[in-house]
């Protein structure tokens, strides 16, 4: 028996951690899935985003445009990876050791763990701004130490609660944001400051690859987050309530960033969280939008901390050979991951925007080629047919290590090296290109076109999915 109502509110830590989500536990509805990842999107980190575009060159109108269509890209990447969620039962890594092995995943999600290290780290300068200017404390630690307090509760508490704040951060972002955009268009002549400037293929493509890199970043945890979700659920539904909620939420924040940083310059890029409450105008209403701040904040903060949280038990998993933990043990991971994040965001670099615009970028040059081989193993190859009992077993269907696999995914990231436009270095054919980035589409391509012909041959999917005896579960679709 399956439970279609929303979540309850509850302050119970979650029990599930890597295990299949057996059918008498499912609950909710695609709607969810819209709602949290909205909410995730409506956020502070997300305007800065949309507003790098801009401060590297771009005119407002061609960076909304360039947004726009990374953020259609990317967002369909990352809905098909949550698609997988109500199917599979499963966290989106532990999913990927039917592509790697089971040892062998631990690469990729190592590289997943620093991720979410670098997006908590630097949500927590920001959001810890919010905190001060709420509680008018002038200490940038103590901000982030009670952001930081905060995100641990909520992701200790778990899965529902998590979906709660989704829906708060959904309702608070679209008035809060609304009203920015209004204040915005009072106060500046806004039409002076777009379309000012002609087009540039360069600066064009950075836009797409910030939006493109922002959605992405979220293919390795999206399914975390719809697995709690009834067998039954439409993968076509849940595609769309994720890529719908991801894609409006997202581009509604960079569109907003792109305005501000073409109108307001140096103010804007001294002081992200301050301009925002200026822009607020009255004291009281500038307290509300911190509000916003810092509940948009929080809602990816702690996805960030449960996906590092998940990534690193899939890591230790592989090798003890365990499924479960104990409820304290859970709560000792996220406490620490978070402990970690916030001591980063204490020691962050003043040069924040463009260490944020790399570090974007770097990590589109290793989740590309993870993505591509995901998403066409699940769906072209194994067909949506997974034993997900051998995903434990080191001795099982999948093995310890897939090196075809493994070696596409180490070539796919070697391939965009030509290709990369980075502080620290730049590719040959970057500069035969003015400097346009475009290692993310050579890393899906290039690995996609390699990784499927050779798994056609390697690869041994099981006739039908397979569940664990203990759920109770079988397969419908054989």
């Amino acid at each position: 028996m399956t439970h279609e109502g929303p979540p309850e509110i509850s302050l119970a830590p979650e029990r599930r951690t890597i295990d299949v989500v057996p059918d008498d536990e499912r609950h909710g509805s695609p709607r969810s899935q819209f709602t949290l990842w909205f909410g995730a999107n409506m956020q502070i980190t997300a305007i800065v985003d949309g507003a790098l575009a801009v401060v590297f060159g771009a005119d407002a109108l061609w960076a909304i445009v360039g947004l726009l269509i990374g953020n259609v890209f990317g967002g369909a990447v990352m809905a098909l990876h949550s698609a997988q969620g109500p199917r599979l039962g499963l966290p989106q890594m532990i999913s990927s050791r039917a592509q790697f092995g089971v040892l062998g995943a631990v690469l990729p999600l190592v590289l997943v763990v620093l991720m979410y290290l670098g997006f908590a780290a630097t949500g927590s300068v920001l959001a810890g701004q919010a905190v001060n200017e709420i509680l008018h404390i002038d200490n940038a630690t103590v901000g982030i130490l009670i952001f930081g307090a905060m995100t641990a509760f909520v992701a200790v508490t778990g899965y529902k609660l998590i979906h709660v704040v989704g829906k708060v951060a959904t309702v608070v972002g679209i008035i809060g944001f609304t009203y920015l955009l209004i204040r915005l268009f009072a106060e500046y002549d806004v039409a002076a400051f777009v379309g000012i400037k002609g087009f540039d293929i360069v600066t064009f493509l950075l836009a797409i690859s910030l939006g493109a890199g922002w959605q992405l970043t979220f293919g390795p945890y999206v399914a975390d987050y719809s697995r709690y979700l009834p067998r039954s659920t439409s993968e076509r539904t849940t595609f769309w309530s994720t890529f719908a909620g991801s894609v409006i939420g997202s581009q509604w924040s960079m569109t907003l960033g792109a305005l501000v940083a073409a109108v307001a310059g140096d103010a804007f890029l001294s002081d992200q969280v301050g301009f925002i409450g200026e822009l607020a105008g009255p004291a009281v209403i500038a307290l509300m939008i911190y509000l916003v701040i810092l509940v948009g904040k929080l809602t990816v903060n702690c996805l960030n901390a449960y996906g590092g949280f998940m990534s690193i038990l899939t890591t230790v998993t592989a090798f003890n050979g365990q499924s479960r933990i104990s409820s304290r043990a859970r709560t000792l991971y996220i406490i620490g991951f978070v402990a970690v994040s916030m001591l980063i965001a204490i020691g962050a670099s003043a040069d924040f925007l463009n260490n944020f615009k790399n570090f974007v970028l770097v990590l589109l040059m290793v989740f590309t080629p993870w993505s591509a081989i995901n998403l066409i193993d699940y769906y072209l190859i194994s067909k949506e047919r997974v034993d997900i009992p051998a995903l434990y077993d080191p001795a099982g269907r999948y093995g310890r290590w897939n090196k075809t696999a493994m070696s596409c995914y180490a070539i796919g990231v070697v391939a965009q090296i030509p290709f990369l436009a980075q502080k620290l270095y730049t590719g040959p054919v970057t500069d035969m290109l003015g400097g346009a980035d475009i290692s993310w589409i050579v890393g899906i391509v290039f690995t996609a076109a390699i990784y499927y012909p050779l798994a056609r041959r390697s690869s041994n999917p099981p006739p039908a999915m397979i569940y664990p005896e203990h759920t109770a579960m079988a397969d419908t679709r054989q």
